[in-house]
């Protein structure tokens, strides 16, 4: 059996045509597996229309299997993206650029993990011709696992920073663990990687695959960045070809998202002349980078996703250009996984902070005390999202322009959620 366990059919089931492990999204046609206490759903997901429900021995092993599956009989083209920030918005720009060129499936949100990454495997069809996956890890091994269900062929490297370093320990190490998706790639495969990473170099030994780099001296680079309005021209050299891309985004840190995803949608052997066709129409996942007006001209950057010191330097020099001539304020939750280093890196932030000219700053969480040692003005801080918003509201002032990130355990959407606005 390809999943041990219990095996509950709907009568006159005859095929199943997708998967899930929530019994409330349930569509006609699937396959429910229950992981943890889901085992208490399986005959609610028969009700509503599964055409089966798995009680498996190993749910996380049962998931694999079947993603194994359904990947070994796909004619698609697998993308394998990781890397130590920026992984679903460069997944995000890669989907859009390629489906008006292939039929194309693309993990949603941020299913990364031993669980998301099946189920966006059991979304593939019979017509699929390129998927787009996200490979998340926690520790060394990880990204292997994922990529003996996935089988990639093309995997993109975002960035080696500073990530898991209370698992990992240092950033040699998670360069090792973020490398596997290399090792894991067959022959004729393709490595898309950051230009002149030096974390990274010792992986790229490998003489059966292609080696593409983006940035500065790689094989696709940013030539100009100019935000317009909500959204930004990006002019790239790609391979030797100049690009002109409309995007729907105005951080300048996409624009190298955009610069890895480009990579990929060549490896794919896409037409770079074509897109321009996908750009217009990037939709980033919720939190990142999301914008919402405040009153009195204001605005509210809500990054809120997850934060490590790499995406809070990038988001604080959004703030710096987005802001324009409005009151800088950061509201910045803890940074969490950094190891024994911790208060160090939060130092590190809270200097960033001030040297992107920020105002006011609300730090949140036990480790944010760190940020108010950095030169920020006026500092205010509090140990849960909560406080952090009380505090906020001590010190906002209309047409100010905010900044909201941090590590997901914060909560920070929370403040975003009490300061949003319908515009008028």
């Amino acid at each position: 059996m390809l999943a041990p366990g219990e095996l509950r059919t709907a009568p006159g089931t005859e095929r199943v045509t997708g998967l899930t492990i929530d019994s409330r999204r349930v569509q006609p046609g699937d396959l429910f597996v229950a992981v943890g206490a889901g085992v208490d759903f399986a005959d609610d997901a028969l009700g509503a229309g599964a055409a089966a429900a798995l009680l498996p021995e190993d749910a996380f092993g049962a998931l694999a299997a079947i993603g194994h599956a359904v990947r070994s009989k796909s004619r698609a083209r697998v993308v394998g993206i990781t890397g130590s920030i920026a992984k679903t918005s460069t997944k995000d720009i890669l989907g859009a650029l390629c489906r008006p060129q292939l039929r194309t499936v693309v993990a949603e949100g941020s299913q990364n993990n031993e669980v998301g990454l099946p189920l966006t495997l059991g979304r593939l069809e019979e017509d699929t011709e390129a998927a787009i996956l996200e490979l998340g890890m926690r520790g060394v091994g990880q990204i292997a696992e994922l990529c003996e269900t996935a089988q990639p062929e093309i995997g993109v490297i975002t960035k080696i920073g500073p990530v898991h370093l209370e698992l990992l320990g240092t950033i040699e190490r998670v360069a090792q663990a973020k490398a596997e998706l290399i090792r894991a790639l067959p022959p004729g495969g393709t490595a898309v990687v950051p230009a002149g990473d030096p974390y990274l170099e010792p992986y790229l030994d490998r003489d059966d695959i292609e080696v593409i780099r983006f940035g500065p001296g790689g094989d696709v680079q940013l030539l100009s960045f100019t935000p317009l309005g909500d959204g930004s021209t990006v002019e790239v050299d790609a391979f030797g070809q100049r690009l002109v891309l409309e995007f729907p985004f105005a951080a300048r840190h996409n624009a190298t998202n955009a610069l890895a995803a480009l990579g990929a949608y060549r490896a794919l052997g896409l037409p770079l002349a074509e897109a321009h066709r996908g750009a217009a129409d990037v939709k980033l996942s919720r939190w990142r980078g999301e914008e919402v007006p405040l009153p009195g001209g204001g605005l509210l950057i809500n990054d809120a996703y997850n934060a490590n010191p790499l995406s809070m330097v990038a988001a604080l020099e959004h703030l710096a250009e987005r802001a324009g001539g409005r009151r800088r304020v950061a509201v910045l939750g803890d940074m969490a996984e950094l190891g024994p280093g911790a208060p160090g890196y939060h130092r590190d932030v809270g200097e960033a902070a001030a040297a992107a000219g920020v105002q006011a700053l609300v730090a949140v969480g036990p480790l944010a005390r760190g940020y108010l040692e950095g030169g920020v003005p006026l500092t205010r801080w509090g140990e849960t999202a909560a406080d952090g918003l009380s505090a906020l509201r001590e010190i906002l002032e209309p047409g100010d322009c905010v900044l909201l990130k941090g590590s997901r355990s914060v909560g920070l959407e929370a403040i975003a959620d009490a300061l949003a606005v319908v515009p008028a």
